[in-house]
């Protein structure tokens, strides 16, 4: 089967599972940020008996803590997260000046039924712009440093550049898909994006680099077997010699990624979410994406679509001599 043949059809796919999640980027909020991006407070309880979410929203009410969010995880436990809880001010002789707000919401609460269990976090606003900032510029290093190693890895191919900006743009197709993918689901479902996020899209840089590399390097490998071998057939020879080792790998990853969604907590599941969506969408970029591309940029098609849609000038014809 010729895959590097039918590329076209691959970019339209990608491109019909990539624009729903761009529109949805497109309309505000693009994500859905926790409060590591926004500040805030974030409790977690379980309690030892049924409470029902009218009871907890009671709590709430009867404190004073008004927009808050509320989400029932499982059977017995409740996500908070509101504006940043004050903690308890003392004045200089040791006496209370003012009552903490989390002590009193856990009093609340736990006059619902006792709680097993709890955990609380809170972001003030500038650790929260330090933080997306932090994230912003992480993801861009990731792909520069990813742009300059793949090109000099591949120094003795010709136009080595090329293979950097392919596995760079197939990065691009992967972040993207799951960032629109969580967009659609922040506004379907409410589900934030966290620092766990974060990590998960790095990691799935790293596992689509990973992919991509291999391809890139059977195909260097055939290319110096073969040198005289048109670059399209080279290609398409390397995806099939690497395509049963990146499913095999990547069936194996989301078996276990499975197993951790269905058996592990609700602190990790945007972490392991992410990573599942990633490490699909890395493996397919990878195959059908990336090299395509280069095939594509190797025999000038990019520019005659240009030329048809008339973005591109056409080439000027040469002049007969007389």
């Amino acid at each position: 089967m010729d895959l590097v043949g039918k590329k076209w059809w691959f970019f339209l796919f990608s491109t019909l599972i990539i624009v729903p999640g761009i529109i949805s980027l497109a309309i505000p909020p693009a994500l859905k940020p926790g409060i590591e991006f926004t500040s805030g407070s974030a409790l977690t309880v379980t309690f030892t008996g049924e409470v029902t979410e009218s009871q907890v929203r009671g709590v709430l009410n009867d404190q004073g803590i008004t927009g808050a969010v509320v989400q029932k995880m499982g059977d017995r436990a409740y996500f908070i997260r509101t504006s940043t809880l004050k903690e308890a001010e003392l004045n200089p002789d040791g006496t209370v000046k003012t009552q903490s707000q989390v002590a009193e919401l856990e009093k609340g609460l736990s006059a619902l039924s006792p709680i097993e269990s709890r955990t609380f976090d809170s972001v003030s606003p500038v650790v929260a712009r330090e933080t997306a900032r932090n994230a912003a510029i992480a993801l861009v290093a990731a792909a520069v440093v990813i742009l300059l190693y793949i090109t000099w890895a591949f120094r003795k191919v010709p136009k080595s550049f090329r293979y950097g900006v392919c596995t760079v743009i197939a990065l691009a197709h992967d972040l993207v898909l799951v960032l629109g993918i969580f967009s659609i689901l922040g506004k379907v479902m409410n589900m934030e994006v966290n620092s766990m996020f974060i990590v998960g899209l790095l990691t799935v840089l790293g596992y689509s680099d990973n992919n991509t590399i291999v391809v890139f390097d059977r195909i260097r490998e055939n290319i110096h077997r073969n040198p005289e071998r048109a670059l399209e057939t080279t290609v398409n020879l390397s995806l099939w010699e690497t395509l049963a080792r990146s499913i095999n790998t990547t069936m194996a990853t989301l078996i276990a990624l499975g197993a951790l969604l269905l058996l592990g907590g609700p602190t990790i599941r945007p972490l392991l979410i992410v990573l599942f969506i990633g490490f699909v969408a890395g493996t397919y970029t990878s195959i059908f994406v990336s090299a395509q591309i280069l095939v594509a940029w190797e025999k000038g098609e990019f520019r005659q679509v240009l030329r048809f849609l008339r973005l591109a000038p056409a080439k000027p014809k040469p002049t007969q001599s007389a």
